[in-house]
Order: structure tokens, then sequence, then C-alpha cells
């Protein structure tokens, strides 16, 4: 499991290190709200369409080469990121980075159940990896290219390089383990895992929208130049992180269906704040955004999986990847709407994407598990 976590980490700081290095495109390069959200697009396109067809594959048939090969290509694609001024080669890099990620997550997270032996404390700590790392995007990126500009982004890809050699090492042992654990298996509930899907694909628009504007909106709100923008970031994945976590002790003591409701009520007024709070108080509404999204996080991967028993490699790849990843899309929308008006609204467009989360949560029941 420690391996698995640590993959995760690294794989998922290649997300992470998406919203930040926006911020140094929009400057070298003087790209629009729209372009730096098609940037984010790039990591969500590629990786939206076929992260389903990677998970019913390893449903079928394990995988475990994707776990360091998905990793690899992540680091790969950002670091190529920086290196051509066209657009259009620095969309690709970018997508071949959300390829990586997208043949990832659904072996991974097969492999996480495994091991854990249908442990949801394991399989929140799998959870957590992947957050640490998100959180740890902004960190690797922003000194990076503060000191050398985008020339330097190859050095972006050294962890995935470093980690994916030393996981195809370890994988021998870890799929070994993997096969001896087993899941107690019941029937699939589609309905139930279609509304949670809802649920997540709202959560991850709001996460992907906040990712891709927030470094931007708080360099203008507070000044002190892309050092302010980037703390909130830090913010914003680093309390989300430790989030995830209590997300685990709060739905052992209430359940996880009525932590994701009241998660989610909270969600509504902390996303306002964001675009209202005038201020370095901005860095409050964003810790308790950070909250109120990410407390229920390792809880829609667990909920999925006994949603779809007999399928952990689709479930995984929805619950960790495609509704996760495909949230991305909804960032030229926002991007078009501060075009047209200013950045604040579209921000606070992004008010309601927590309350339809919340409602389609209000359906969910606990599965029962047999």
């Amino acid at each position: 499991m420690s391996v698995l976590v640590a993959g995760h980490a690294v794989n998922d700081l290649y997300q992470g290190a998406v919203p930040a290095v926006v911020p140094f495109l929009v400057l070298e390069r003087d790209y629009s709200y729209v372009a730096a959200a098609g940037i984010t697009v790039a990591a969500t396109l590629l990786s939206s369409v076929v992260q389903p067809l990677f998970g019913v594959l390893t449903d079928r048939r394990p995988m475990p080469w994707l776990v360091p090969l998905g990793m690899t290509l992540a680091g790969v694609g950002i670091g190529l990121s920086g290196l051509s001024d066209s657009y259009l080669l620095t969309w690709l890099a970018i997508a071949l980075s959300g390829l990586g990620v997208a043949a990832y997550h659904p072996e991974a997270a097969r492999l996480a159940r495994r091991v854990a032996q249908d442990s949801h404390v394991g399989m929140s700590w799998f959870a957590v990896g992947g957050n640490v790392g998100f959180a740890l995007g902004p960190v690797l990126v922003t000194p990076v290219l503060a000191f050398g500009g985008l020339a330097w982004s190859p050095l972006l890809a050294v962890p995935a390089l470093v980690g994916g050699a030393l996981t195809t090492v370890a994988l021998r042992g870890v799929h070994g383990a993997a096969s001896a654990g087993q899941v107690s298996a019941g029937r699939d509930d589609w309905g139930q895992f279609s509304r949670l899907t809802v649920v997540i694909v709202a959560r991850s628009m709001v996460t992907f929208g906040l990712g891709t504007f927030l470094a931007i909106w708080v360099t203008g709100r507070v000044g002190g130049g892309p050092a302010a923008g980037a703390a909130a970031l830090v913010v914003l994945f680093g309390a989300g992180a430790a989030s995830t976590l209590l997300g685990g002790v709060l739905a052992g003591r209430f359940g996880r269906v009525r932590v994701l409701q009241v998660s989610y009520a909270v969600a509504v007024p902390a996303v306002a704040g964001v675009a209202l709070v005038p201020g370095p108080a901005v860095y409050l509404t964003v810790a308790l955004t950070a909250v109120a999204l990410y407390v229920p996080f390792s809880l829609h991967v667990t909920l999925g999986q006994d949603y779809l028993p007999n399928r952990l490699g689709t479930a995984g790849g929805v619950t960790l990847g495609l509704a996760v990843s495909i949230g991305g899309l909804g960032s030229p929308v926002v991007g078009a709407i501060a075009g047209v008006w200013n950045l604040q609204w579209g921000l606070l467009s992004l008010v309601v994407l927590p309350i339809v989360a919340w409602v389609a949560a209000r359906g969910l029941r606990s599965p029962v598990r047999v």
C-alpha cells in the first residue's frame, strides 16, 4: 500500500501542476482567459474519453504495467509543455499528461482495493496520496518556473521518471499481494453509481474552475505577484489533502452519505466567499472551500466501489478519473463568463455546482455490503 500511496502522490502531482503552469503561460505568452482554460481542457479531455476504457480493460485482465507507464507519461507531458511557443504543441503536451493520468487511475485503484483487503481506511490513505500530490504540484512548479521560466519545464518530469522506475521495481510484490486480497461481491447498483457520478462531476467542475483561475484571482485581489496566487493554490490543495483524512473519521461516526450531504451544503457559501470576500481574508474562504470539497473525496471512491463491487477498475476509473477529469471541461465556461463580464462573475458562476452536488447527494443510499 505504501508503494501505491506514494505513486498516487507522484501521479496526481501532475494534475496539480497544470493550474500552477497556467499563470506562467499567461505571463510569458499573453494567453487570454479562454486560452488558459483551454490548457486545462487539454489535461482533461483525452483523459475523460479514454479513462472508462482503461477501467473496463483492467476489470477483464490485470494490467499492472499501466501504473508506472501512466505515471511516467503524466510527468513527461508536463515536462514538454514549456518547450514550444506553439499553442497547439503546448496543448498536445498537456493532453499527453492527461492520457498518462487516465492510464494510471483505474488499475492503481483496483490494486489498492485488493491490497487494502476491502478496508475503507486503506483506500482513504490511497486517496490522500493523490491529494497530497495534487497539493505539491504548485510547490514543485512555482519555484522552478519562477526561476528559469517555461524553458525549465523539463525538470518537472524528474519525479515521474524516478517514481515510474521505482514503481516498476516494486510492482511485482504489490501485484502479488493484490492478487491474494478478495473483495466481497454483490449486485452492481448502476442507479446509485450514476447519481454519485453526478455528485463527483459537479464537485470536480468547482475544483478545476478554482484551480484554473484562483491564482490569477487572488493575485489581483491581494497583490504580491505570482507567489500570492501560488499560496492560494497551496491552501486549497493542502487543506484539501488534510480534509480527505478528516472525511474518513467523520464517515466512521456519521456515515458516508450524510457526510457528503453536509459537505456540499457547506460548499455553497464557501465558494461564494472566495469570489466576494475582500483582501487577505480570501485565504480563509479558500481553506473552508477546501474542507467542504475534499472531506467527501475518499468517500466517493469507496462508495463507488461498493455500488459496483464486481467492477472495481471501472468504479475507480470513474470516481478517481473520468468524473474528476471531466470537470475540467467546465473551465472554459468560467473563462468565457470572465471574458464577457469579469473574473469575479466567472467564479460566482461556480456556486451553482455544489448546489447540484448537494441535490444529487440527497438521493444517495448507503450501499449494502455482503
